[in-house]
């Protein structure tokens, strides 16, 4: 089976299906580098003959549970110049929502915040009554990003996308199939060999067929995305100065609700 390892990612062929591993357990938090690690692998399976379709799943006990805020590139690199976040994170999401093989995403307990957004790049989602959905950026004093103000009102309709983003509340596995979200429900022990058998069936169809399906159906959706995050950035770099942010980036380390100012 050929493979494409990079620092952070496992991936195996078999069958015309890649499975790219994230291996950053036991929350597989993401950073740049991540990021730009999975476009670069998604890349290199569009022009490989043996991927028909891929199926993106993570170590551990959650699929991915957010950025690593501790980390000096978690997210948006700081732009030394003005001091706000710059877009080289979403430049390299846009680069996910470009590649042309299709992707199932395999999520077992967390896909939080930037982590939803990862999961919601994808195809399909596969997912366990364990599974735990939110885009909690307003818990943070934050603003919605990844194109979660795109892709989740594509999804699940903008009335559930905006109880979504407006509450932060979570969903389990079973309440976001309900929702649309995610696509299966399965036992946790099921989660990946579900959504490589979802992989297999499309990648049993013909795959100049399958590619043109997809691009016709995601028409305009990286653009999309890319305009859309430029939008998110310019919010996230307004409410990143103000003491409502401190609050709820603090609260969360603390394990506590917030006290949010309006500040």
């Amino acid at each position: 089976m050929p493979t494409l390892d990079t620092t952070d990612l496992g991936v195996t062929i078999e069958n015309y299906v890649a499975t790219v591993e994230i291996q950053r357990p036991p929350h597989n938090f993401f950073d740049i580098d991540l990021i730009e690690q999975i476009a670069d692998t998604y890349e290199k399976c569009d022009t490989m003959d043996e991927v028909r379709s891929i199926v993106l799943c993570a170590q551990g006990k959650n699929f991915c549970a957010g950025a690593n805020f501790g980390a000096s590139n978690s997210g948006n690199a700081k732009d030394s110049s003005s001091g706000e976040l710059s877009n080289s994170l979403y430049r390299q999401a846009v680069r996910i929502f470009r590649a042309a093989t299709p992707v199932v995403a395999a999520v077992q307990g967390a896909a939080i915040g930037g982590g939803l957004g990862l999961a919601v790049s994808a195809d399909f989602r596969v997912t366990c009554p364990e599974g735990r959905f939110s885009s909690n950026f307003t818990k943070l004093g934050f603003h919605p990003g990844f194109g979660l103000t795109v892709t989740l009102p594509e999804l699940i309709g903008k009335q559930r996308a905006s109880l979504l983003c407006l509450t932060s509340r979570r969903l389990n596995g079973e309440q976001a199939t309900a929702w649309g979200l995610a696509d299966v429900c399965v036992p946790l022990s099921d989660v990946r060999s579900e959504a490589i058998r979802l992989a297999g069936e499309i990648a049993g169809c013909a795959p100049l067929a399958i590619e043109s399906t997809r691009k016709t159906l995601r028409l305009g959706l990286a653009e999309r995305v890319a305009m859309q995050t430029d939008h998110e950035l310019a919010e996230q770099n307004a409410l990143r100065g103000t003491a409502d942010w401190k609050e709820g980036i603090k609260a969360a380390a603390e394990r506590r609700e917030p006290n949010f100012s309006g500040r």
